[in-house]
């Protein structure tokens, strides 16, 4: 009981910290991030169905001050995928599911001592870039010539 009651506590200041960060410019790539609701709900959950284990949030939502000041500061990504996906959309009020070609940026940093991975993503070509999740003490990939356009460990459609 203790523990939820402390979670939930996270949880709230976490939101609270997330709701008041507003797009910022991203020296990287030249455009404003956003920072969208459907990407603090990412934090919280793998997918429609299952929950984070709650060490994981927990660890994000105090490194979740850190995602804004690493795009803010960075001049270069460190890893970059493209990939076509299944996505739901919303066409003239109705959910239909389409595929849609999704980019994801990761960039890496130490800040505060911590060492952390800020993703980015794109839906689609006329999609906005905007932040998808931060994860912490990521383990990078050094091969980078891949003729593929991954240089991702991991998958960051779920972390």
């Amino acid at each position: 009981m203790e523990n939820d009651k402390e979670y939930q506590t996270q949880r709230d200041r976490a939101l609270n910290i997330y709701n008041k960060m507003n797009s910022v410019f991203s020296p990287t790539l030249q455009v404003k991030i956003t920072f969208p609701a459907e990407s603090f709900n990412h934090i919280i959950f793998k997918n429609a169905r299952s929950e984070r284990e709650r060490s994981s949030q927990l660890l994000r939502f105090k490194l979740l001050p850190l995602a804004k000041k690493l795009v803010e500061l960075s001049t270069t990504y460190q890893e970059y995928e493209e990939s076509f996906s299944e996505i739901t959309l919303k066409k003239h009020k109705k959910k239909i599911k389409a595929n849609r070609a999704i980019k994801y940026w990761g960039i890496i940093a130490i800040l505060d001592g911590q060492k952390i991975k800020v993703i980015l993503r794109k839906i689609g070509d006329n999609g906005f870039i905007h932040f998808w999740s931060i994860i912490p003490a990521w383990t990078t990939n050094k091969y980078r010539d891949a003729k593929f356009y991954t240089t991702m460990k991991g998958c960051p459609a779920e972390d």
